[in-house]
């Protein structure tokens, strides 16, 4: 199957574009953004100017021990216990800012990602099959798990932590010009020096940080398929080749997670080099102003921890940058799946699809998966109401896939295909599918019940009703030896009943659904030859009076069909009733004959 995703030689992505979307994503969160915004400024200010308070304390102290030793005074410990008790109180105005900012930060996050998961859900409803063909399971299921909580966790911390910084390093700059303007100038020259390092280290680990998320979606993708074929696997002593496959893929995630670590973890050591050159430097030039008279004591050891404070927070920008980009990657991998192209919705015509009685045609339908190699070539075809179309035809001819344009599954590449005489695509999509039931030779049962597996073709049925279908389906006695009956549970991947069993309940659901229109591709395959001919009997008396469309490869199940199409790489390339076409000696013959010849 074809992965959507990029590898290491994809072009870089559009990062100035995935941030204008969060930014439009998380304008209706607008006021609690600014709400943390305000109470950033608070906890930081109040955090700021401690070390100036912290100073005067110290200037205090350091003038005392001066009069002491001069003997003209003593030290002023009502005076700095005063400032101290200040100081506390702002620390703890501080703490509390910061806790307030954390919780809304956290609450806004979890109803982003909240919101972000009830959109795909919403999309994946919306999502045409074609989608499905090109992406795995895995890969789709990466996304709405492994980058949902991705953005989550790095929008509550990173986004928190970006804020602070910034409002941290502004307001120690602002209080480090209160002291000395000459001094405040010399330490900001710190901050160019470390955009610089901290623009090269983004650039090169954004694609490895985008691939790493791509890869991951590989790896969930292959244990999905590896869990669920996990039979075949072990049947054709496979575990080796998917272990191969597996240890490829999980060895780019590895190299792409290790340097994408690797090189986002050099901002820090690197900020904190610079950070410390420029501690050095302060400290030397601080000792100078300090001799020439300049700047106080007190000021000095202010300043010097301002310094340090304000080299922190980019060491923690820089930290922080690693989380920023992992939600960049997963947030860009999250758009792309919500901008995926639509299923068209086509203005429903008024319609009462109740009311319809199963007329079918097809115009001149043409159709290909890709568009330079076309599998329908000119179908036509005209169905009468409660007729039984069997369709068959060697592998590869088309048709399940005529089937599914029936279910508008597909847009068709030209022609149309008409129910009733109206154009099936004005008709309501949901309200369309309604009027077909469909029984598929791969069963598909959910974890629950054998009831609710039952009315999943009728929500509104009856328990009589369930039970009713069930035993057209000659299926009921079985569920009645099930240790609960119908409440007896499935588990999740339904093996504690056999694959005849699950198609016999498959087709109760499908009969409780009682359609206007029933679709079977290989709906008997799965059952032995006994239950086969029980199933034929019910159904003969379910599509009398609806029309059917029958795909079958056991052509000895549809002699009875009031019309056979055997269908040739995409054409119908003959048409009628069983016994017609036997003694026509054609394709349809020979298909029917080294069938029978098979099981002699």
């Amino acid at each position: 199957m074809p992965r959507r995703g990029m590898n290491s030689k994809d072009k870089p992505s559009d990062v100035k574009g995935t941030i204008q979307k969060l930014l439009s994503y998380g304008s209706k969160y607008k006021l609690s953004f600014i709400i943390i915004f305000v109470v950033a400024i608070l906890s930081t200010i109040f955090s700021i100017i401690g070390p100036k308070i912290l100073g005067n304390a110290t200037q205090e102290l350091y003038t005392g021990l001066i009069a002491k030793v001069s003997g003209t005074g003593g030290i002023n410990f009502q005076a700095i216990n005063s400032i101290l008790l200040f100081l506390l109180i702002l620390y703890i105005a501080s703490a509390i800012f910061s806790y307030i900012e954390s919780w809304i930060m956290a609450n806004v996050s979890k109803k982003i990602t909240y919101d972000l998961r009830k959109q795909m859900n919403e999309k994946i409803k919306k999502l045409p099959m074609k989608y499905f063909d090109s992406t795995t399971n895995g890969e789709t299921l990466s996304i709405i798990t492994n980058d949902i909580d991705t953005l989550g966790m790095s929008l509550n911390q990173s986004s928190v932590t970006i804020v602070t910084t910034l409002v941290t390093i502004v307001g120690i700059f602002i209080m480090m010009c209160t002291i000395s303007i000459p001094l405040a100038i010399f330490t900001a020259l710190v901050l160019p020096v470390a955009g610089a390092f901290v623009g090269i280290i983004v650039k090169k680990s954004q694609k490895y940080f985008e691939n790493q998320q791509n890869y991951l979606g590989h790896v969930n993708s292959e244990v999905e398929e590896m869990l669920s074929g996990y039979t075949v696997v072990k049947a054709f002593n496979a575990e080796e080749k998917m272990l191969a496959k597996f240890e490829s893929d999980n060895q780019e995630l590895y190299k792409n997670a290790w340097k994408s670590q690797f090189i986002s973890g050099m901002m820090h050591p690197i900020m904190n080099f610079v950070g410390n050159l420029n501690y050095v430097a302060i400290a030397i030039l601080g000792a100078y102003y300090v001799i020439q008279g300049k700047i106080n004591v007190g000021n000095i050891q202010s300043f010097i921890q301002y310094s340090k404070n304000f080299t922190q927070p980019i060491g923690q920008l820089a930290q922080v940058m690693a989380g920023f980009q992992s939600m960049l990657a997963a947030s860009e991998r999250i758009f792309k799946f919500l901008d995926e192209e639509e299923e068209i919705e086509m203005p429903a015509s008024e319609v009462d699809i109740k009311n319809l009685k199963g007329k079918v045609e097809f115009h001149h339908v043409k159709f290909g998966y890709q568009e330079n190699r076309p599998i329908i070539k000119d179908f036509s075809l005209k169905v009468k109401e409660g007729e039984k179309i069997a369709i068959v035809g060697p592998t590869g001819a088309g048709k399940t896939t005529i089937v599914k344009l029936l279910m508008r599954f597909y847009k068709l590449s030209d022609g149309k295909i008409t129910l009733d005489g109206e154009d099936i695509s004005t008709l309501d999509k949901q309200e369309y599918r309604h009027a077909f039931g469909m029984v598929l030779q791969d069963t598909w049962l959910f974890s629950g019940s054998v009831m609710d597996n039952l009315r999943y073709g009728n929500l509104n049925a009856s328990d009589e009703e369930v039970q009713e279908a069930a035993k057209l389906a000659h299926v009921d006695h079985f569920i009645e030896t099930l240790p609960e009956g119908y409440q007896t549970e499935l588990n999740e991947d339904t093996d504690n009943i056999s694959s005849g069993q699950k198609q016999l309940l498959t087709i109760a659901r499908a009969i409780l659904a009682n359609p206007k229109v029933m679709i079977l591709d290989e709906a008997t395959s799965n059952v032995d030859t006994r239950t086969e001919e029980l199933i034929q009997s019910a159904m003969d008396e379910l599509m009398k009076g609806r029309t059917s469309f029958i795909i079958a490869h056991r052509l000895s199940t549809i002699k009875n069909a009031d019309k056979i199409l055997v269908l040739n790489h995409g054409d119908i390339v003959e048409i009628g009733t069983h016994e017609e076409l036997l003694n026509k000696k054609g394709f349809y013959a020979e298909l029917y004959n080294s069938q029978f010849e098979s099981l002699t």
